[in-house]
């Protein structure tokens, strides 16, 4: 298998609070540009998570990936509509943003997503 130059950035979403993946969860990840007073922010690319919980395709690769400021935007509301109010509890995520920095553009960054009506957290693997 040839490899594709250049970084990537990919990502799941778990949801802890079931013990499974978490299926249909949109992702969007933008690149920030500013100088701390004015911040602008695009969009590079949108997907949905899968039965598995990832991403069919990493959401930058193949040497697009740049030195910045990232934000990934798990739209967790959709998910959560789908599970009953007693089986949820009051969940209180809508859209949970993850800022972090590329400093390496020929690395691999891997944010995943763990999720539960009360909380989450992040780390970087692997």
């Amino acid at each position: 298998m040839m490899s594709v130059a250049g970084g990537r950035i990919t990502t799941h979403v778990l949801d802890t609070s079931k013990g499974v993946p978490a299926a249909g969860v949109r992702v969007e990840l933008f690149v920030l540009h500013g100088d701390g007073e004015k911040e602008s922010r695009m969009k590079v690319a949108e997907s949905v998570t899968n039965s598995d919980g990832r991403l069919d395709a990493p959401l930058v690769e193949g040497g697009k990936l740049e030195q910045a400021v990232y934000e990934l935007r798990f739209n967790v509301e959709g998910y959560y509509a789908q599970r009953s109010l007693e089986e949820l509890g009051q969940a209180l995520w809508t859209v949970v943003p993850i800022r972090f920095a590329v400093s390496d553009a020929s690395s691999h960054y891997h944010i995943p997503l763990l999720i539960a009506p009360g909380g989450y957290s992040t780390y970087r693997g692997s």
